[in-house]
């Protein structure tokens, strides 16, 4: 008989007020296939999803496949994604890791963590957006800054680094929430639980935040 850890009473009811509050929370990067939420996850580093889906739409028109990055004019790639921050690094990741999915993987995203982390440009969060909106695969818990933050926030985690801060997370949220949670997170960070004044009075979560401030 397999036997389930109960999940803490103070996340049940952070989990239950964020269902309520953001039911229908998913990824914010617009995108049709794998490649494209892959590509536009690289591109989201140091740059917000509102701006990279002002990008991804000509460059998606452009290049289709795997294949059309690989051969593509480097600096045209580059050119097309400059708005994004350190475009001609991300033009490179792009490039070499579309490369890599169009000879090893014959031109399919790999559907495994280990596979994703081994290409360029794809750490551990990037890879996991991936796993979970493209291939609906819980790996893990999405870390951006929007979950790190509010994670500490609540009493989650007092960890800083993304990878203990998932390492605390998934220990306490149940796995078949985790693709959600992330989402709803992210959010519920850019709505309320902001970097600089955070609207507390305002807060669904309010009672179950240590850190509130009113």
């Amino acid at each position: 008989m397999l036997f389930v850890m109960p999940v803490p009473q103070p996340v049940t009811n952070i989990l239950r007020i964020l269902k309520k509050q953001y039911p229908q929370a998913n990824c914010a990067l617009k995108h049709k296939n794998a490649l494209e939420l892959l590509v536009a996850t690289i591109l989201s580093a140091q740059c917000t999803d509102k701006r990279v889906n002002l990008v991804t739409p000509a460059l998606f028109k452009r290049y289709k496949r795997a294949a059309n990055f690989a051969s593509a004019n480097l600096k045209e790639i580059s050119d097309l994604i400059r708005s994004t921050g350190f475009f001609r690094q991300k033009a490179r990741w792009i490039q070499e890791t579309c490369r890599i999915i169009d000879s090893k993987h014959n031109g399919h995203v790999p559907k495994t963590l280990e596979e994703l982390t081994a290409l360029p440009g794809v750490g551990r969060k990037t890879a996991n957006v991936v796993m979970g909106n493209a291939f609906g695969i819980a790996s893990g818990i999405v870390v951006d800054t929007h979950v790190k933050r509010i994670s500490k926030r609540l009493g989650l985690t007092r960890a800083t680094d993304p990878e203990k801060v998932e390492k605390d997370l998934v220990k306490q949220i149940p796995i078949s929430e985790w693709i959600w949670f992330s989402h709803a997170l992210i959010e519920h960070g850019r709505k309320l639980c902001k970097a600089v004044r955070p609207q507390c009075p305002q807060c669904p979560i309010l009672e179950c935040c240590p850190s509130r401030q009113i």
